[in-house]
């Protein structure tokens, strides 16, 4: 698996379990969806993740670019 295909679905588990979270445990959980929202859309503007530079370390490679 990419990085890029990795970062996505990492936010796509957060976003799952933050709503899991906010439904079964508390409405607080909300703001863990709200982060990673606001992750993905500073990230598309600065190009800088922090869950791709975690995952870079922890082995995943970029996808070649042409």
């Amino acid at each position: 698996m990419t990085l890029e295909r990795s970062v996505l679905a990492f936010a796509g588990v957060m976003v799952l379990v933050s709503v899991v979270l906010t439904v079964w445990v508390s409405p607080y959980f909300i703001w863990l969806t709200v982060f990673v929202g606001f992750n993905m859309f500073q990230s598309a503007f600065t190009g800088f993740c922090p869950a791709a530079s975690v995952l870079k370390r922890l082995g995943f490679k970029p996808a070649c670019s042409v």
